[in-house]
């Protein structure tokens, strides 16, 4: 069953590039003009400011600054600077196409998400990370992680520990693991990757659980995977097949007085969780269809081919026998409650949706995702917490996720305040990576250029 799981987790677009034609801004003093400042340092809004950035990082914040008279001057009357975003769960396709990866870096970069970690890595991600951190490509920072442990990769503990190695030594920045995993193999990959020092991450295998996985200290848990199953009483008597992916098919059985225990365990060994609500919400429930994504403007990035893979996987979840729409729509209810638990509870949450995968474009997703947080009973203050200042932290980099002089200068200007609509998030003007300035009219232009589908 895992295996057919594992293909279908693996699936990605394969996509090409189109240049773009960046302004060279990176040499230059850029300021923003009468704009409203989100530090995100606290919840608040400096308004009126003005913002230098020098040698990619910000100069100043104040009502009136000096500037060169070659700087590059925005005029931001009326919006609202804030931090870049970061996409914690995303995909860069699992391949040697760099023309793929460049596109999928150009719609990230496009919505403002300037960090981004893949999770599902490959070789050619080890020479994309060092284009990009040398310039040489334009695009997020990116963390990778390896090629995916498994149930068909790790067959022996033997092996697990050896692909620990191999990936450690490789340079990569995270193991990625997926289902299948026995309690023996994933005892031998998180005890080495312990030994050597490098974080795991991802899915937590149905014969592992999510206790067991906690106590290895996984460095993020995505998906809430194995939070649903690990409080069902008698799941041990269980088979996978019953449950289904995330525990869908027996949510109902859940007992919710066990939700305080996994709060508390979670918050103890320090576990952060990436919920990505916004795959279960499109993939799992019965009223987003493929005719329903086929009418968001934002599936004009996907491929037709693509879109037909999204569809079917749709179709094929809702043709399952124990698949009741009433119930999936409780188990999301769920998932939403396991969201606002862990915020309320102090458990760290990163933003991440896991595009492209299905029904999910890359960047524009990531956007959805922040909605569904609040949907879940974060403020829109909290939901920008997750892919800002708790990144940050989570990453140990205390020069981001704020805006302050002396922070990177990773910045999205919107044409709306998010701390009063989260949706306002979408309305991108501008973004600034690396100290690089990104116009409207640029990041239109090569938008346009990507679209596959009318």
């Amino acid at each position: 069953m895992y295996s057919k799981l594992i293909t279908l987790l693996l699936t990605l677009s394969g996509i090409t590039l189109h240049s773009q034609n960046l302004i060279d801004s990176s040499q230059r003093e850029i300021v923003f003009t009468s704009v409203n400042v989100i530090p995100m340092d606290n919840e608040r809004v400096l308004e009126n400011q003005m913002v230098l950035v020098k040698g990619g990082r910000v100069s100043a914040i104040g009502k009136s600054i000096k500037y060169g008279k070659d700087a590059l001057v925005i005029n931001a009357k009326g919006k609202y600077l804030m931090p870049g975003l970061a996409e914690m769960h995303a995909h860069v396709p699992p391949n040697d196409n760099i023309e793929s990866h460049k596109e999928v870096l150009f719609l990230f970069a496009a919505n403002g998400i300037t960090t981004i970690r893949g999770m599902l890595g490959h070789p050619s991600h080890l020479e994309l990370r060092s284009k990009i951190n040398s310039g040489e490509i334009f695009g997020p920072r990116f963390y990778t992680t390896g090629p995916s442990f498994n149930g068909l990769s790790v067959k022996t503990a033997a092996r697990g520990s050896e692909m620990v190695r191999e990936q450690k030594t490789a340079g990569y920045d995270f193991l990625k693991l997926h289902p299948g995993l026995t309690k023996e193999t994933f005892g031998a990959v998180s005890s080495t990757a312990k030994e050597v020092g490098i974080p795991f991450a991802g899915h937590v295998s149905f014969g592992v659980g999510v206790w067991r996985a906690i106590d290895a200290g996984y460095s993020s848990i995505d998906h809430l995977d194995g939070f649903i199953e690990g409080m069902v009483p008698g799941i041990e008597a269980m088979v996978e097949q019953q449950t289904g992916l995330f525990g869908m098919f027996v949510a109902d059985q859940v007992d919710e007085s066990q939700i305080p225990k996994l709060m508390r365990a979670l918050k103890e060994k320090n576990i952060w969780v990436v919920p990505t609500q916004s795959l279960a919400d499109r993939w799992f429930d019965a009223d987003f269809t493929g005719d329903v994504f086929k009418q968001d403007p934002d599936s004009k990035y996907m491929s037709a081919q693509t879109i037909t893979q999204w569809v079917d996987a749709k179709k094929n979840l809702m043709a399952n026998e124990q698949y009741n729409a009433a119930k999936i729509e409780n188990f999301i209810k769920l998932r939403r409650k396991l969201i606002y638990e862990c915020q309320k509870n102090g458990v760290g949450l990163l933003l991440g949706c896991d595009a492209p995968q299905i029904f999910n474009v890359p960047g524009f997703s990531t956007h959805n995702e922040l909605k569904y947080l609040v949907d879940s009973g974060l403020t829109p203050y909290q939901a920008l917490q997750t892919g800002t200042v708790n990144v940050a932290t989570y990453l140990n980099l205390a020069d981001a996720g704020t805006i302050k002089p002396g922070a990177i200068a990773d910045l999205i200007l919107v044409e709306g305040n998010p701390l009063t609509d989260i949706t306002n998030t979408k309305k991108v003007a501008g973004v600034m990576m690396r100290g690089k300035w990104l116009s409207k009219a640029e990041i239109d232009a090569g938008l346009k250029k990507l679209e596959k589908t009318p």
